[in-house]
């Protein structure tokens, strides 16, 4: 588990100095809410993504997550994705943003690998860049 939470804390760093908003058109976001750091599925979506790593990195995937009132990924604050996003503070929610900032995919349930892939690969900015 400490491996995880390394691996996680690795990638989630790499976007922490900005906010959503400023990724729009750079990045695709997947946005992970939970209500603290031991939600069983919050943990299941970090395996997830701690195994397709090179997947993401491809579709140029950032990674934010909301755990209670603390966000790691990205500079805004819980509240405000919270409101922006109705994510609510008692479950857990995943929600996918497109290059375009709007909302493509949103459960409340880990998002598979693949279900991430086929989703991006059919947005038309992925394939258009795939030519």
């Amino acid at each position: 588990m400490i491996t995880l939470k390394l691996l996680m804390t690795a990638f989630l760093m790499v976007t922490t100095s900005t906010n959503i908003s400023a990724m729009k058109w750079e990045k695709r976001v997947l946005l992970v809410s939970a209500p603290d750091a031991n939600d069983p599925s919050l943990n299941d979506q970090r395996r997830i993504i701690a195994r397709w790593r090179a997947g993401a990195k491809e579709r140029d995937l950032a990674i934010v997550e909301v755990v209670g009132n603390k966000v790691a990924g990205a500079s805004d604050p819980a509240t405000t994705l919270r409101q922006r996003y109705r994510l609510p503070t008692a479950g857990f929610t995943v929600v996918l943003i497109g290059k375009d900032g709007g909302s493509k995919l949103r459960g409340t349930r880990p998002i598979s690998a693949a279900i991430l892939e086929e989703t991006i690969d059919a947005m038309p900015m992925r394939r258009g860049s795939k030519r």
